[in-house]
């Protein structure tokens, strides 16, 4: 069994949202969006800081309004999380919110209007060292592109996203990343591939309005989990029609699956049958409740037999097998004489899952100071 992921990576460029490196060797970031109204500051900065809670690298605002733009003031003052405004169109709130301390703008350079604001907007971002990302959307091509295609095809996101590169590229502007979205996996997935061949700058993926909770979670596994798997993608946002908080719980399982990222909890479970000596189902829906606070890499295998039970725990960190009435422990990969009660699993394993967390934490942070 695969500890490191087998995937390499596409080589690309690094730039700086914030204090989070997009890009390189860097780890690939999870971003969600705000769905408050921007002018709703004490909303909008809940909803940042339940992001950043559940380990959100980057949050996107959208500031469609001037007013909106005054409000992000308030907002980044407040928050800690690099912040990306969303912008259309109007280059003087890109202007403004870059005064105010914005991260990141989210801006195409051809919907900006005349060179001249072009150019202002650039500058601003060069001298505030501000990076750029370009957003490209199968649902709203250039009205050319659309007659040129008839159709969104990856060929026309992906001139659509190179008009906008070359824009930059005149104006030697480098610090920027590029997404090519769309809400069919294959537009996106094939969009995606063009575009890595064609640049070397940072790529943000993401199925463009994937869809409700469970088949938004799907599609995005799905594409997502394609690129990823090819080394396509720096940093990732899951488009769902839910709490944005689920877009980075979601995130990061597509990232643990392909062992890119090691945050939290990685629960290994059997999806049950006759064999099982306990009510796994249950017992993995509690726990994971019950867990998501911890952040701690960490494998922990719950199978409800004795088939499969003990090949899964002996490569986890901690695992348990069913057997009757009482079953079977496993730390570190070794069978313990210690038996929990089927009666009460949950409250046991989170014992010891929180001892387990606390002292790899104390030993990573030894290792952190030798290494100082």
């Amino acid at each position: 069994m695969f500890k490191e992921s087998p995937i390499i990576r596409r080589k690309s460029r690094q730039i700086m949202v914030g204090n989070v490196a997009v890009g390189g060797d860097a780890p690939i970031s999870v971003q969600s969006m705000t769905n408050t109204l921007t002018t709703d500051v004490a909303a909008t900065v809940a909803q940042i800081k339940a992001l950043e809670a559940v380990g959100a690298d980057i949050v996107r605002v959208s500031v469609p309004t001037m007013d909106a733009a005054e409000a992000f003031r308030e907002i980044k003052r407040q928050t800690n999380v690099p912040l990306v405004a969303d912008i259309h169109f109007d280059y003087r709130i890109a202007l403004k919110v870059a005064e105010y301390g914005v991260d990141c703008l989210r801006i195409n350079p051809g919907n900006i209007g005349r060179e001249d604001r072009v150019r202002a907007v650039v500058e601003c971002a060069r001298d505030k060292n501000i990076p750029i990302r370009i957003g490209v959307n199968g649902g709203s091509l250039e009205k050319d592109i659309q007659e040129k295609y008839h159709e969104p095809t990856p060929e026309a996101l992906l001139e659509s996203a190179m008009r906008h590169v070359d824009i930059l590229d005149r104006l030697n502007f480098h610090e920027f990343k590029v997404s090519v979205k769309a809400s069919d996996v294959f537009l996106a997935v094939g969009a995606y591939r063009l575009l890595a061949q064609q640049i070397d700058n940072p790529l943000h993926l993401g199925i463009t309005e994937a869809g409700g909770l469970r088949s938004g979670s799907v599609k995005s596994s799905v594409g997502l989990g394609l690129l990823l798997a090819e080394g396509i993608g720096d940093t990732l946002r899951v488009s769902l029609a839910a709490n944005p908080i689920e877009e980075v719980k979601v995130g990061f399982d597509i990232l643990k699956s392909l062992k890119l990222r090691s945050r939290g909890i990685n629960l290994i479970a059997c999806p049950s049958c006759s064999r099982q000596e306990f009510d796994v189902i249950a017992t993995v829906n509690a726990l994971e409740e019950r867990i998501e606070d911890i952040m701690t890499p960490m494998d922990v295998s719950i199978i409800g037999c004795i088939v499969n039970g003990p090949g899964e725990a002996t490569v986890s960190d901690l695992g348990l097998t069913g057997s009757s009435k009482k079953s079977g422990f496993y730390l570190d990969g070794i069978r313990q004489k210690e038996r929990f009660d089927n009666n009460n699993l949950v409250d046991q394993l989170e014992q010891r899952i929180r001892a387990k967390a606390k002292m790899l934490d104390a030993a990573n942070k030894i290792a952190i100071r030798e290494l100082d």
